[in-house]
């Protein structure tokens, strides 16, 4: 398993990838199948931001769900310590239900695919899945940073745990019972809401589905 160190607006000496290698040292027996971890130090020179003026996000490249944890800290070491600790306990919660899940029937799969559209030119090409581009919202100084996840029908508890994996307030899926778009967010405490939209195509999709069950029964 490979350990990426990339620092940004910071140098990162030998003595802290050392301690980096020794921190994440158990990551492989929490998940095995892990193919790298991703180590992001960043340094934030304002100096008003002292004291948490050094950020650590670890992400792990798995088969399975993407697991992350961060934390900041005004030393770089004391960052490192809770963002490791953050991720192997949600490495312990993935492993656990991976136990709890063996042998369950998986979902059917379902075709969440939009009409395609009819266009007189061709559109610029999107994002690869993972990659993240940056433009200007037209002659304002606002950037808007893009990212395309590949998208896999689930059920709104697998949502609500992926949300928790990567350590988000929101997470955007595809209902894997009503193939609708749909955000799970957290709200006070330990309870959670869902968005879902619904569109004269989902709503003709759905219709359809349900003709259909009716004429096999």
């Amino acid at each position: 398993m490979d350990i990426v160190v990339v620092g940004r607006h910071a140098e990162l000496p030998e003595k802290f990838r050392r301690h980096v290698d020794e921190k994440l040292a158990k990551v492989e027996q929490l998940a095995p199948r892990a193919q790298r971890i991703d180590v992001e130090v960043t340094h934030e020179n304002n100096p008003r931001l002292a004291g948490i003026r050094e950020r650590v996000e670890l992400t792990v490249v798995d088969s399975g769900p993407v697991v992350r944890a961060e934390a900041t800290a005004d030393d770089r070491y004391a960052a490192l310590d809770l963002a490791a600790g953050r991720l192997l306990e949600r490495l312990r919660r993935n492993r656990d239900r991976r136990k709890g899940h063996r042998g369950n029937t998986p979902l059917t799969p379902v075709d969440v695919r939009p009409p395609e559209p009819v266009v007189d030119t061709e559109p610029a090409p999107a994002p690869a899945p993972g990659e993240a581009v940056e433009h200007v919202l037209g002659d304002s100084p606002v950037v808007i940073r893009e990212k395309v996840h590949e998208a896999h029908p689930m059920t709104v508890d697998d949502a609500l745990y992926e949300m928790e994996m990567v350590g988000h307030d929101f997470y955007l899926f595809i209902d894997a019972e009503t193939a609708q778009p749909s955000v799970a967010y957290r709200r006070h405490g330990w309870s959670y809401g869902v968005i879902k939209l619904d569109t004269p195509v989902m709503r003709a999709g759905l219709a359809g589905s349900a003709g259909q069950a009716a004429a096999a029964g």
